[in-house]
């Protein structure tokens, strides 16, 4: 929390309940569900179409990179009290304001394609065409940030949801009948491996807003300091082994599907596994986790990129609820207008990869001042694992910014 203002002024208050139920378990599925967003279905389906049961190898190496960038950034930014813009601020003043920018650009472009996903959800359970499912689900985040006890509300909608969009696709995965035993086996000895969907599945689990979602919310929760250091890895690994388990039992449900030589469609790939393997009902479920995955990435989005800004300008945190709204109200406003910004989304996809590398190198460096960390010493092994993320992701992410640039323009 700032020190020159009173916690009564933000949105999502200390919570006085610190168990393993409580705001630790929520920072995490407030993470993983901000992961698994539309984009996540597509992936993943996808993917699984092109790489068939190697897929699985590629998942467990983005899973070791994700932790390995996680536990760095959530494990800095609670032992300094500090969230990730004014540990940056402290290094270079201004940098600061520039990583909240990137932040929430990303944030609001993803947004877009959020709350698309929200309208789509909508149309498979009800018919209503998809803008009217969107101006639903807005009103829907909305309710989330007004409510008196927005932080614990939070924090239980994304465990819910998190809960039911895991149940349903189990579901899936076992109707689809997949080969688990090759899927396990190609898992650890692959028949082909694919680098750059390794780093877009890291970019997607971890990068842009994605992973402060969590340590934000921690710092929030009032868990912060070195006494709560195996509170926050526990968290913070939690939060990507729900993501795991979620892109796992997806594949699974895919593999199924594609190994009885069923293509999957281009424009919604994730329908067709869902459909093809129950049916209608199969369908109407796709509807549940569409919807689920939507929403709970507005509200991550839209939580965190907000929070970016709390501590750089004093009305932000004056007016969070306000600044919240406004953030989900115009991102359905564009999606209204717009309907597909495709070419935003593509963008937003490439910086969201530099992000990553540009904001974890910045906590790291963080990690070696004594200034900000006190007496705190940072593992050797997470250091350089995390420098190993860093400089994977910039080479991968500055290659696919250029290649996506030249599509734009």
């Amino acid at each position: 929390m700032g020190k020159n203002f009173p916690d009564k002024m933000t949105v999502l208050k200390p919570l006085h309940r610190r168990g393993w139920g409580g705001p630790v378990l929520g920072a995490a599925f407030l993470m993983a569900t901000s992961a698994i967003g539309p984009g996540f279905l597509t992936q993943t389906s996808l993917f699984t179409q092109d790489l068939l049961t190697s897929f699985g190898f590629v998942i467990l190496i983005s899973i070791l990179l994700d932790i390995g960038a996680q536990l760095n950034i959530w494990r800095i930014v609670t032992v300094s009290e500090n969230r990730a813009q004014d540990l940056a601020n402290k290094l270079l003043p201004g940098l600061g304001f520039f990583l909240a920018a990137l932040i929430a650009f990303g944030g609001l472009v993803f947004n877009i394609g959020n709350i698309a996903g929200c309208g789509l959800g909508v149309q498979v359970l009800t018919g209503l065409d998809t803008k009217t499912g969107a101006i639903v689900s807005c009103i829907i985040a909305l309710g989330i940030f007004w409510y008196r006890e927005a932080g614990r509300l939070m924090d239980n909608f994304a465990k819910l949801l998190g809960v039911v969009m895991i149940g349903l696709t189990v579901y899936i995965a076992i109707s689809s009948h997949p080969p688990v035993a090759e899927a396990l086996y190609r898992t650890v000895w692959p028949e082909k491996i694919d680098v750059m969907k390794i780093v877009t599945l890291v970019g997607g689990t971890v990068g842009g807003y994605i992973s402060f979602a969590g340590a934000h919310r921690l710092l929030d929760a009032g868990i912060k300091g070195q006494n709560n250091i195996p509170e926050v890895t526990r968290s913070s690994v939690s939060g990507i082994l729900i993501t795991a388990t979620m892109r796992f039992v997806l594949f699974f449900a895919a593999l199924g599907i594609v190994m009885q030589g069923i293509k999957l469609s281009a424009d919604n790939p994730a329908a067709t596994v869902f459909q093809s393997a129950a049916g209608e009902m199969g369908y109407k479920f796709f509807g549940v986790v569409m919807w689920s995955a939507a929403i709970t990435s507005v509200v991550g989005a839209s939580y965190t990129s907000v929070s970016f800004w709390k501590t750089l300008v004093p009305a932000v945190r004056k007016n969070e609820r306000i600044i919240i709204s406004f953030f989900i109200i115009l991102s359905t406003i564009i999606f209204i207008s717009v309907g597909n910004p495709v070419a935003l989304l593509i963008l937003a996809g490439a910086v969201n990869g530099i992000i990553l590398p540009a904001a974890l190198a910045v906590i790291l460096i963080a990690a070696a001042k004594p200034s900000i960390v006190n007496q705190y010493k940072h593992p050797l092994l997470l250091q350089v694992i995390g420098w190993i993320v860093v400089a994977a992701m910039t080479w991968m992410g500055t290659i696919t910014l250029q290649q996506n640039i030249g599509k734009l323009f």
